[in-house]
């Protein structure tokens, strides 16, 4: 099994805006990177509760719940939450409370030995990283600025545990991928 979080951020480091939108990610035209070949290893997603409910409302899915299998698939989805989710019809939608290392057994046994893709936030990333069990972190690093907003990943995570593995150009954006060491005593 690999942990990875693969996310969009702003050039400064910003996930989303104050209020937590993305709109600012979909208004760049042009191309953006694929996530299909990505896609083909993840056997597992893990959310937190508040990018699950804006990409709910974004794209609409409790009202057409068919989206859910296009994007997703059969994959089930963990999402960190202390309150009760709405969730797509036929989604394999599954609520987590508390902290990532008491739910790393279940998300473990869940995936396999596929690839967990943790979408976001930046702190359940965070969380994965203080666990000593984030594997990887791939970032499309869009051509924009956001005065404040979500931070990418806040932690300090120093150059002596990051090795780039990959950079390449895809429309405007950067796309990055760094391999994560596992923590040294």
């Amino acid at each position: 099994m690999k942990v990875v979080y693969n996310t969009a951020t702003t050039i400064n480091g910003f996930l989303a805006t104050p209020d937590d939108s993305l709109d600012w990610l979909f208004a760049i035209p042009g191309d953006t990177p694929d996530l299909t070949p990505f896609m083909d290893d993840v056997t597992l997603l893990v959310v937190g509760r508040t990018t699950y409910d804006w990409v709910l409302r974004h794209e609409n899915l409790l009202a057409e719940p068919a989206k859910w299998q296009a994007y997703f698939g059969d994959r089930p989805t963990f999402v960190f939450s202390s309150r009760p989710l709405d969730v797509p019809r036929g989604a394999d939608v599954r609520l987590l409370s508390g902290p990532v290392t008491e739910a790393l057994p279940q998300i473990v046994d869940a995936a396999g030995a596929g690839v967990v893709w943790v979408q976001g936030g930046g702190d359940l990333a965070g969380q994965f990283l203080d666990a000593d069990a984030l594997d990887q972190i791939v970032l499309s690093v869009a051509p924009v600025t956001l005065a404040s907003g979500r931070p990418l990943l806040p932690r300090d995570l120093t150059w002596d545990r990051l090795r780039l593995r990959e950079a390449s150009k895809v429309g405007d954006f950067a796309y990055l991928t760094y391999d994560v060491s596992r923590h040294q005593p």
